[in-house]
């Protein structure tokens, strides 16, 4: 009786307390264009009780009834405050003016990095990228993302991505939510992803909540715009190598709008190097040959908005390179023409789509339901025609790969009150590769198809996932995560369990110490060839024989938010990486085996270190300074003798500096300082002679031959440069007009690309640099109407 009547006490009390909250939610938009607002701040000063907008702009907050008032504020657009009389479950959507709008710089912030339990994370200022000095003329943000600690660039130019030691098939990169395969254009000068496009672009490098898998080493998070739904407008960009523009703007004002982003060089237009005349005598032999490359993209989304609940989403891109050679000859002998025509081609490329619904079920629980397409596609041969009289011959061959993936997914937003959401979900992805066929064509038009693996491998990639971000205490705040997924393929299953945890506590108002532990496992596999600059790698998946790669990583960190909007962060970390691949000694995609599993190894890597970064978002003044300091090795049984080497990427020091500065409302200043120790490559460090042991005929010739005692035993000079860009911006009347003029590497420091050994004039052997880039000056149109 006495439990019985307990009970009942306890359940009444719960029960009114419940009645004394309600739920305030709703989205948070840009006034002028309708677009969400992603981690805009809704923060209640009379409770001290806030949260942030989702990746929708969707926000939910639980307060006791009352008349109370709320702040809702982001970076690059001005407060607002309501006061709002909470006594039942309430929709307020609101939308913030851009300080662009505005002829006064305010000052305030969003949720500042101490509150986070995330740590590892990178939010790029979109704004800002697009001031910063790019590389002829190109913003990218790949580049820009470059500049923080942890991220570190491959060679010169390069648009790779190795974040705290991982590959750069370890990194997730996400656009709206589809994996993107192949970031690079122009053999990895410059990214995918067009700045004029973006919303938002988040990085994760460590403490990775659970609803992202499948790989180990970051998460790029990118997010497209979805169309001005209250007005019309776009951009056009010209640039030395490439053009680009964008149009937006409702569809049915409100309810329906759309965006669309075009991007194409013309550098195959400006390179052809010779052309041949079409009417050419008989009598006279000629040739003729055209050369040229180009890159392409193309960025489209519709939205859709049923009701204030309900959304609809709809979003593709589409990419392509290309690089071709076509000659042709003619001659004529005893009144018969002979021709011949051959042509050369390289070509790769990404598309995607998605669907996406998202539904506010009640104030606290959100949903969104996606179904996503990805594919990438790479191609290189050759073909020639030969025709003689009435004779023709033809023969060719062509190497392609390819990945293609279609996915269902289902995600959950559930906010029980101020301090506790939820979030969690599941879905499957159906795998197709094609990790290498060779086809050789023959006289006759007929083919014969050498396979370099099966010719297609099919997989499922499932998962599900629990994260539960808490409160504690008023110090102490956890982020608890499950992530549970299984790989099937060649009718073997491979389970993982990858248990995530991150804490924050407070030290004071401004500053906090946080902690984190993330498995992370990755069923796809990247073959690299270190050697050959072309988009040679292969996406392949583990199988029977090759394991799936994972990885155990640690960070402890200080983060400290400082008057005036400055903000400082402190990161150490441990990573541990197991069952990764590379090919074997003198294996590569070129090799005559059958199967690319007979050319790989397996090992382990470890990379540790220490990250700094003082950063501004806010004023006239806006940048970072970051710098790392780590090391990163690798060991294979059958590589380097079986003893640790350091990666090719192990880098000691690491600067990044990005500084932007707006002098006036028609000129503004962008500044890029960068330095990191040189790159780990195999070098001989002594010869001798001996006999070539290749062939045996008897009479075999003394050679040099080189000796190596271990894998990346050699340091390449460092890397440093300067970048900078000057904007010269005027309001028209119907349209804002920018000049960009910038210089890359401006004191021409002559960094290294590659090294290798020549003769000098005195025929002694001499270590040589070749290098890519002098100081290069750009200058680039745009305007926006």
């Amino acid at each position: 009786m006495k439990i019985t009547i307990l009970i009942a006490i306890m359940t009444t009390h719960f029960v009114a307390l419940t009645q004394d909250k309600s739920t305030v939610s709703g989205f948070v938009k840009d006034l002028t264009s309708g677009e969400p607002i992603i981690g805009a701040k809704v923060y209640c000063s009379e409770t001290k009780q806030g949260t942030i907008t989702n990746e929708y702009g969707f926000y939910s907050l639980t307060l006791y009834n009352d008349t109370i008032k709320i702040q809702f504020s982001s970076i690059g657009y001005s407060p607002q405050d309501s006061t709002i009389l909470v006594s039942s479950d309430i929709n307020i959507s609101i939308e913030l003016l851009s300080n662009n709008q505005l002829n006064t710089v305010v000052v305030y912030g969003q949720e500042q990095i101490e509150d986070k339990t995330q740590m590892g994370e990178i939010s790029l200022p979109m704004n800002m990228v697009q001031k910063l000095p790019v590389l002829l003329g190109e913003t990218d943000i790949i580049k820009v993302l470059q500049l923080y600690p942890g991220v570190q660039s491959g060679n010169e130019g390069s648009s790779g991505m190795y974040v705290r030691g991982g590959g750069a098939d370890q990194n997730l990169i996400l656009l709206d939510g589809v994996p993107v395969y192949n970031v690079s254009h122009l053999f990895g000068f410059f990214s995918v992803f067009n700045s004029e496009s973006i919303n938002n672009v988040t990085m994760i490098k460590g403490g990775f909540p659970a609803r992202y898998g499948g790989r180990q080493s970051s998460v790029l998070d990118i997010r497209m715009k979805e169309g001005n739904s209250k007005n019309f407008q776009g951009s056009v960009n010209i640039g030395l190598i490439s053009s680009k523009f964008t149009l937006e703007g409702p569809i049915k004002k409100d309810k329906t709008s759309f965006i669309i982003s075009g991007r194409r060089t013309y550098m195959d237009l400006l390179a052809n190097l010779a052309r041949s005349k079409k009417d050419t005598p008989l009598n006279n032999d000629s040739t003729s040959m055209k050369t040229g490359y180009y890159f392409w993209d193309l960025n489209a989304k519709i939205n859709h908005k049923f009701s204030d609940n309900s959304r609809l989403y709809v979003s593709g891109y589409f990419g392509l390179d290309r690089f071709y050679n076509q000659q042709g000859f003619s001659y004529s002998s005893g009144g018969v023409v002979s021709k011949q025509e051959t042509n050369n081609k390289l070509q790769w490329g990404n598309a995607i789509g998605s669907i996406r619904w998202n539904r506010v079920i009640n104030p606290k629980l959100f949903l969104n339901v996606s179904a996503n397409y990805s594919q990438y596609q790479f191609l290189v041969g050759f073909d020639i025609k030969t025709l003689s009289g009435a004779n023709e011959e033809k023969i060719g061959f062509s190497y392609s790969s390819g990945i293609r993936d279609w996915t269902g997914k289902v995600d959950f937003n559930y906010h029980p009150n101020s301090i506790h959401t939820i979030k969690f979900g599941g879905g499957n992805t159906y795998h197709t590769f094609t990790p290498g066929v060779n086809q050789f064509i023959t006289s006759g038009n007929t083919s014969l198809d050498s396979v370099s693996s099966t010719n297609k491998l099919f997989s499922h990639e499932h998962w599900l996932y629990l994260e539960d971000d808490f409160e504690i205490t008023k110090k102490l705040k956890v982020n608890l995560g499950l992530h549970l997924a299984g790989f099937l393929t060649q009718d073997k299953w491979f389970p993982s369990i990858q248990p995530r945890i991150s804490a924050r506590y407070l030290i004071n108002a401004n500053s906090s110490l946080k902690l984190s532990y993330s498995r992370m496992n990755q069923y796809l596999h990247l073959l690299t060839n270190p050697t050959i600059g072309l988009p040679t790698d292969l996406w392949v998946p583990v199988t029977k024989t090759v394991r799936p790669q994972f990885s155990d990583q640690i960070a402890f960190g200080y983060f400290q938010t400082l008057p005036i909007g400055f903000q400082f962060s402190a990161e150490t970390y441990y990573k541990s990486m197991n069952n990764l691949i590379e090919y074997k000694e003198g294996a590569s995609f070129f090799s005559a085996s059958a199967d690319w599993q007979d050319k790989v190894v397996t090992g382990k890597g470890n990379s540790y270190g220490f990250e700094f970064l003082f950063e501004k978002k806010t004023g006239k003044t806006t940048g970072w300074i970051g710098y790392t300091l780590s090391w990163n090795n690798r060991q294979f049984e059958d590589l380097n003798f079986g003893n640790p080497f350091p990666y090719t990427y192990d880098r000691r020091h690491d600067i990044g500096v990005a500084i932007t500065h707006k002098f006036s409302d028609k000129f503004d200043l962008g500044v890029v300082w960068v330095y990191g120790t040189g790159n780990a490559t195999t070098l001989a460090l002594q010869t001798y002679n001996g006999i070539d042991g290749s062939t045996y005929t008897g009479q075999n010739p003394m050679v040099e031959i080189e000796y190596l005692d271990s894998r990346n035993n050699y340091r390449m000079p460092s890397y440093h440069r300067l970048d900078i860009g000057l904007n010269f911006n005027k309001q028209r009347k119907y349209y804002y007009r920018t000049w960009q003029l910038g210089f890359y590497n401006l004191y021409s420091r002559q960094n290294p690309f590659m090294l290798y050994f020549d003769l000098n004039d005195k025929g002694q052997k001499v270590l040589k640099q070749l290098s890519l880039f002098p100081i290069i000056p750009s200058i680039s149109y745009s305007l926006k109407f």
